[in-house]
């Protein structure tokens, strides 16, 4: 972890300082050196602004959130911008105020249709073959709405909405619900008992932040299934719903302790019935093998926003085993939902805002 956030901060310094030398030739100025120190600066107070103030609870900290976090998109794809500028000036000779407010345009373009693309939640139907089943099952997949700063209980009964008119049998939740304290009381989650079918739900490592058993006793209050560590069993299908955990006692993970329980011990410690249907809910795709080794069938999780923003699209494929989809290993499948909301910057560039819709039938 040491490793990755040194090479994460030399990462950010280096941007910074190609954006600061870009823009001082822009702007055609005789030295970017005032620039050296003005651009990480403000990256790493937007940075800091952003993570600090997720738990803020009041307006101006709010405020000062977004700003921070819309801020770290948009430099992001001035950066992208910036680069594709620079490739073209290479066969093109551009002056530098024409590079300028090309790199600029693109930059707001791009950061404009994410913020866009962010707020349009489409519906993915998937068809998913299970054994022993025995009846079809239509059930939503729903995961990382993310209510703080940016949604809230509106938003959440949009969601709601589409969920009813698809007409589904369960609902299926696996975490992050939440994403600051700001929205942490029972009317920000109020329209979830407006749903027209059963609901399981387990935490996401946001819940945790935000505050995990205020969340599940408004949950329950509002009479959602809330899964610890356990399973249920509904329509002869066995629902096994884990907190966020790592997959085993060698695993790491900036999201979850190494020292508490894990997915190995946890289905092992369960007593999984290998002749029902079995699905497994947790927050993100990891222990898949174990999953595999207890029988389960179907494996649903969210978590990784199938990467958010290009192109960090391709890192979380290289962090996670399944970054988005459905995935058969062995028998055991696993679909991991990209959410329907974000984190840090509400935009999306190369992924989409996904109520997943999962016709379950017998194999």
């Amino acid at each position: 972890m040491l490793i990755l956030f040194i090479s994460f901060l030399l990462l950010i310094i280096g941007a910074n300082l190609y954006l600061a030398n870009r823009i001082a030739w822009f702007l055609s100025l005789e030295s970017a050196k005032i620039l050296y120190f003005i651009l990480p600066a403000l990256t790493f107070l937007m940075f800091f602004g952003m993570m600090g103030l997720i738990n803020s609870t009041s307006s101006l900290g709010s405020f000062l959130f977004g700003v921070s976090a819309i801020a770290i998109g948009f430099i992001l794809y001035l950066l992208i911008a910036t680069i594709a500028v620079d490739i073209i000036n290479i066969f093109a000779k551009l002056q530098p105020g024409i590079a300028g407010i090309i790199a600029l345009s693109m930059a707001i373009l791009i950061s404009t249709y994410g913020l866009w693309n962010a707020t349009n939640t489409i519906v993915k139907e998937v068809d998913i073959k299970i054994s022993n089943l025995q009846k079809p099952v239509k059930a939503a997949h729903l995961t990382d709405t993310h209510v703080g700063h940016f949604r809230g209980a509106k938003k959440l009964q949009e969601i709601v909405d589409m969920i009813n008119a698809q007409n589904v049998d369960v609902v299926f939740f696996t975490g992050d619900l939440m994403d600051s304290k700001i929205q942490l009381k029972p009317e920000s989650i109020a329209p979830l008992k407006n749903l027209d079918a059963p609901i399981y739900f387990v935490e996401g490592n946001h819940d945790v932040y935000t505050g995990t058993d205020p969340i599940k006793q408004y949950l329950r209050d509002i009479g959602v299934i809330v899964l610890t560590n356990e399973s249920k069993n509904w329509n002869n299908i066995e629902i096994i719903g884990l907190d966020h955990m790592v997959a085993d006692n060698k695993s790491t993970s900036p999201h979850a302790s190494s020292n508490g329980p894990n997915i190995q011990n946890t289905l092992k410690g369960l007593s999984i019935d290998p002749t029902t249907p079995t699905i497994l809910l947790h927050h993100g795709p990891d222990g898949i093998k174990y999953a595999k080794e207890n029988g389960i069938d179907l494996y649903l999780a969210g978590h990784t926003h199938g990467g958010q923003l290009w192109p960090i699209t391709h890192v979380a494929n290289m962090m996670f085993e399944v970054n988005k989809g459905l995935h058969d290993f062995d028998g055991t499948q696993v679909y991991v939902s990209q959410g329907t909301g974000t984190f840090g910057p509400p935009m999306r560039v190369g992924t989409e805002s996904e109520l997943a819709i999962l016709n379950l039938l017998s194999k």
